[in-house]
């Protein structure tokens, strides 16, 4: 073979290689530039909530007996535990239902005010609440709310009075609170809850019927535990 016709058949053979080389060298680079796909994590919580807490029941004192002029109505306020369960629907938005029981000693004033401690009755006020959680300010959570009470009277007895009966009611309820997340699952609580509790109620005193209206209005002010699920 003539030394020309080896050169030529050199330089083709060099030049595909190169050629090879360069189309591997762009695919290559094609597969490094494709785009990756992205691995996302989301933090799945439960929705489910529950706090306890000391409940320190602080009532209005004011009511009165219908017909008698210058009666009025005082209450004792207790302290008392608090359990209660909520759910997330979102993050800002959820549902409480709040648990709890107490008692209180009525007593006469103005007027009435010899008769001392007219009787006294339990009450189980379970309260449901639609709450807004404000969750832009880190472990610090605090949260607005509003809802509906629903107070049932138990166990009554009377004092000086005869007889007692305190009837069940409903009532408009208003909350404010924080949770102070300690981690993802703890945290300390703070709230506060305004009853408007204004029942009915039938006593006798000396063999008279009487009827009127406690207007109790508890302040319910409380701290405890935040257990997230």
């Amino acid at each position: 073979m003539n030394r020309p016709l080896m050169r030529t058949l050199f330089a083709l053979t060099a030049l595909a290689g190169m050629t090879a080389y360069a189309a591997a060298a762009d695919l290559t680079a094609g597969v490094d530039a494709a785009p990756q796909p992205q691995k996302t994590e989301k933090l799945t919580k439960s929705p489910w909530q529950v706090r306890l807490r000391a409940l320190g029941v602080v009532t209005r004192d004011s009511g009165h007996v219908n017909g008698v002029a210058g009666s009025g109505l005082s209450y004792s306020d207790t302290v008392v535990p608090e359990l209660d369960f909520s759910y997330f629907f979102t993050p800002n938005i959820a549902a409480e239902l709040i648990l709890g029981t107490s008692y209180a000693n009525i007593n006469g004033t103005g007027s009435i005010s010899s008769l001392g401690k007219v009787g006294k009755t339990w009450f189980l006020p379970p309260s449901l609440t639609l709450q807004y959680h404000f969750t832009n300010f880190g472990k610090f959570q605090p949260y607005v709310g509003a809802g509906i009470n629903y107070t049932m009277f138990y166990n009554q007895k009377a004092g000086s009075a005869d007889s007692l009966k305190v009837k069940n009611t409903w009532g408009p309820v208003l909350q404010v609170g924080a949770d102070y997340m300690i981690n993802d699952h703890w945290g300390i609580n703070f709230d506060v809850k305004k009853i408007f509790l204004r029942p009915d109620f039938d006593v006798t005193v000396g063999g008279n019927k009487l009827s009127g209206k406690a207007k109790l209005d508890p302040w319910l002010i409380g701290t405890g535990v935040t257990y997230r699920f």
